[in-house]
């Protein structure tokens, strides 16, 4: 996914006029002098406004709890503990969450004088996700080995609620050994000592009574996301289950029609129109199975409910090629910027259509169609006076004619020595540094010593646009949804006012700046990059606008790892804020944690995880990968990849209970009911069954709307009624696993126009309805193969594209599975043919059996015969 480039991010030098990575705080435009900022070290976070209706934040208890955090924060600071991404997110959660919650709990103790569980009821939520997060890090700390900031707020807050009688539940064992390491500390001990005494919480008490009753929100669960356990215990009212029984009578006559948008996909007046767009791949490498989940598929599992609710929906992505990277890339390979960006973008393609992710346009940035809207969008920018000017310093190569990027810089980190560190970040140490603060700084393609020399850039003024912006998030928050960490990762940048962001490099590959005394110069990456989703759809088609300019009929989401997200929340914003042509800005911005690798980070260095063009030599099928990395999909926290999980998942839930469910309803059909869904007489238990399902599935619609992408079936036992769940669930997997979907409804024979997702259980199959050949869905993971490829990715691996019979090849039990279906699977064909069925029909059961003998093949350890050319018996 693109980058975050830290040029704009860093603190400059101490006592240097300079505010960010070396770029001047203190920028001219038109003439007009701006007064420099006096150097400070930035707030590591926002202090929140009090919402409306929470208790204990009004203005005098906000400010001091405000001030004490902000007290500890400088100390900390000066103690050299500069606080990292993680420690700010937990600040922010609670101030948001936590701190909401607390004060409920005490009010409830304080002031109505419940105890024990009564009280623990308004914190439970925020306790086991501080439970879970600590137990998934394995750490003594929130963020680490080391105590931060964070622990110390955390463990504040919490205190007067834990302190006396009400004890931690046994089960939060992560959660108590963090409470009691914290409570023994001494400056914890000291704080409790002079300041989080009774005495102090009974006195709170008084300004607790003058306020309004809390809602105990955790009493009853909120309407639009009920919780698993209370949906399978609720109890169904005599009203519910007879509408779920009327419904379900109605069958697929009660289905709309589906929706088959035009070619291209236009917005279309009155329908609601989808604009999905995930962070544009970055051009210089292969993705790994965390970029993978982070965007594409994330966006793809959306994009696929979409179609299914018959919205119409236009998902567009493209690998972004511009940039210092490239040029890297190109010179370690040997060839030029665009045989790079030629060689990655057709690799990221066929990776992505391997993982079967619908795409409706897959393009790139480097186009003419990017060059002209770029163009385009910095004029209006220019002529609207929201650019300005200034003098930058930069390494120059004089033996290389040109200004070096930070990637083209290596010399000696300023703060630890480290000989290696790059010009933006030293690997050892850790920290951000200024190109021109290394010590002997060398160029990377010629080893010479680069000089400082100035270069003029151009610089979009933020500060001037800061008031659009504010506007704008106001109404966007209010109505979409982002995701909490978007929110609190764009809070973070605009906390202390924006500052003039530089938008043009010394680069020879990249859109040209359109502008006498900067044609030598290419815009920023990070400024032409997002362009990239309009130019890619102007591609697409000439109609492009009628998506990107259209704010009233379109909904624009965003896909993306956490890191891309205030390049999409505040600098591209503000760029067609001040562009000033009606531009369809995000109305939902979904972004992601990160995923690791079993015990540490993918690297394609060091042989180290999955990467996409790894993942289909393994012998596991598509569907099980992106079932998996849905499994795990970072929503809320860091995940990591295992592959003993993957092996459960795979032969628990998708063998075990989804796969033997599905199979055999059918399998019952057909042994007891002649292939024929048989008569249903529905009694009590059955019509309740019905409304079960119907609020599963009203969950599993709400959750999605809300672009939360859970994984929620149910069973049944009678066998009319469990064909007809397994259609349901056939359509309700289609945004996850398309190709068991796409099995499941070709073996039960689901008609096409059942691929319609409504809020109603529908009897889809009705008695009579003929179904197919039911075989089995999955393959049982065996952990001798799992351990195999567990050794293969776990660094340094011997080749990349290994024999894939040595992944199936050897197991006496699967091959005589897999003999037995392809007979029934030959024989069906027979049958087809036979009854003269339709040639499609005919062909896909064909292609089906052709698969089934390419994997029998593999499993005795030869090589698959090529399939028959069309046209040629074989001899």
């Amino acid at each position: 996914a693109p980058r975050a480039s830290r040029w704009w991010r860093r603190p400059g030098p101490a006592g240097s006029a300079c505010g960010w990575s070396g770029f001047p705080r203190t920028v001219s435009g038109a003439g007009t002098p701006r007064a420099p900022s006096p150097q400070r070290p930035p707030a590591p976070f926002p202090t929140p406004s009090p919402r409306k209706g929470d208790v204990g934040t009004p203005g005098s208890v906000t400010c001091c709890v405000s001030m004490g955090k902000s007290t500890l924060r400088y100390f900390f600071l000066l103690a050299g503990k500069e606080p990292n991404d993680l420690t700010n997110q937990w600040l922010e959660w609670e101030a948001t969450e936590l701190q909401p919650a607390v004060s409920t709990a005490l009010y409830c103790h304080l002031v109505q004088g419940k105890k024990g569980g009564e009280v623990l009821g308004a914190i439970r939520k925020t306790l086991t996700y501080i439970d879970q997060s600590l137990t998934s890090k394995a750490t003594p700390y929130l963020t680490g080995e080391a105590e931060s900031v964070a622990d110390i707020v955390l463990w504040a807050t919490l205190f007067p609620v834990l302190r006396d009688e009400f004890c931690l539940p046994d089960e939060l064992e992560a959660l108590r050994s963090w409470f009691q390491t914290m409570n023994l500390s001494e400056p914890c001990r000291s704080a409790v000592a002079s300041v989080l005494t009774p005495k102090g919480a009974q006195e709170f008490k008084g300004y607790l009574q003058k306020q309004p009753g809390p809602s105990l929100h955790w009493e009853k669960p909120a309407a639009n996301e009920p919780e698993e356990e209370e949906l399978a215990e609720r109890s169904l009212s005599e009203e519910e289950i007879a509408a779920a029984a009327e419904a379900w009578a109605r069958g697929p006559a009660a289905l709309p029609e589906r929706w088959q948008p035009a070619s291209p996909v236009l917005p279309v007046e009155g329908k609601r129109n989808i604009l999905i767009t995930s962070a544009l791949p970055y051009v210089n490498n292969v993705p790994h199975l965390g970029n993978i989940i982070g965007c594409v598929l994330s966006a793809d599992v959306f994009a696929r409910y979409c179609r299914l609710r018959n919205w119409n929906t236009l998902y567009v992505c493209g690998t972004d090629e511009y940039g210092t990277a490239t040029e890297t890339k190109a010179l370690e390979e040997g060839l030029t910027p665009q045989q790079i960006c030629d060689k990655y973008n057709a690799i990221h393609a066929q990776i992505y259509r391997w993982f079967d992710i619908s795409f409706d346009y897959f393009g790139r940035t480097t186009t003419a169609h990017q060059t002209t809207i770029a163009q385009d969008i910095f004029r209006r920018l220019l002529e609207r006076d929201m650019l300005l000017t200034d003098t930058v310093d930069q390494l120059r190569c004089e033996r290389c004619q040109r200004f070096l990027a930070d990637r083209f810089v290596e010399g000696t980190c300023p703060f630890c020595n480290y000989e290696e560190a790059r010009g933006d970040q030293c690997d050892k140490c850790g920290k951000l540094i200024n190109a021109v603060e290394l010590k002997k700084p060398q160029c990377k393609v010629c080893k010479d010593s680069p000089v400082v020399k100035s270069s003029q850039h151009l610089f979009l003024d933020l500060p001037k646009l800061e008031g659009l912006l504010d506007k704008w998030l106001e109404q966007s928050w209010a109505t979409g949804d982002w995701t909490a960490n978007s929110r609190f990762i764009t809070r973070s940048w605009i906390r202390d006012g924006l500052k003039p962001r530089c938008i043009t490099r010394d680069l020879k590959w990249g859109t040209p700046v359109p502008l006498d005394g900067f044609r030598d110069k290419v815009f920023y990456v990070w400024f032409d990059a997002p362009i990239g989703y309009l130019s890619i759809t102007a591609n697409y088609t000439d109609q492009w606008e009628r998506w990107w300019k259209n704010p009233q009929q379109v909904q624009l989401y965003n896909f993306m790892a956490k890191d891309n997200v205030p390049f999409h929340s505040v600098v591209f914003p503000c760029t067609l804020l001040g562009a000033e042509d009606n531009y369809t800005l995000v109305n939902h911005l979904i972004a992601t944690e990160y995923l690791n690798y079993e015990d540490g980070k993918f690297s394609k260095s060091r042989g180290m995880g999955v990467f996409g063009d790894m993942a289909q030599d393994t012998g596991i099928p598509a569907d099980i990968w992106r079932f998996y990395l849905l499994f795990l999909r970072p929503e809320g926290q860091d995940s990591a990849f295992s592959w003993t999980d993957l092996m459960l998942k795979n032969n628990s839930e998708l063998l075990n209970n989804l796969g033997n469910f599905v199979n055999r309803a059918g399998m019952f059909v057909c042994k007891f009911f002649g292939g024929r869904v048989p008569p249903m007489e529905l009694g009590a238990d059955d019509k309740r069954l019905l409304a079960h399902v119907t609020l599963e599935l009203h969950q599993y619609n709400q959750l999605l709307e809300k672009v939360r992408l859970p994984m929620v079936t149910r069973a049944g036992t009678v066998t009319g009624v469990a064909v007809n769940i397994a259609s349901l669930i056939s359509v309700m997997l289609q945004p996850y696993m398309p190709s068991i979907s796409a099995t499941i409804q070709r073996q039960l024979c689901v008609p096409q126009a059942c691929n319609v997702l409504t809020d109603t259980f529908l009897c889809l199959l009705p008695p009579g309805h003929q179904i197919g050949t039911v075989t089995p869905l999955f393959q049982k993971l065996e952990s001798e193969q799992i351990e195999a490829l567990r050794k293969r990715f776990g660094g340094g691996q011997v080749s990349p594209n290994p024999d894939p019979c040595a992944v199936l090849a050897g197991d006496p039990q699967k091959v005589k599975e897999l003999a037995e279906e392809v007979a029934k699977q030959a024989d069906r064909v027979r049958q087809l043919k036979a009854s003269k069925a339709e040639k499609g029909q005919i062909d896909a059961e064909v292609a089906k059996l052709l698969e089934l003998k390419k994997q029998l093949a593999l499993a005795e350890g030869k090589t698959p015969e090529p399939p028959a050319p069309k046209g040629k018996k074989r001899k």
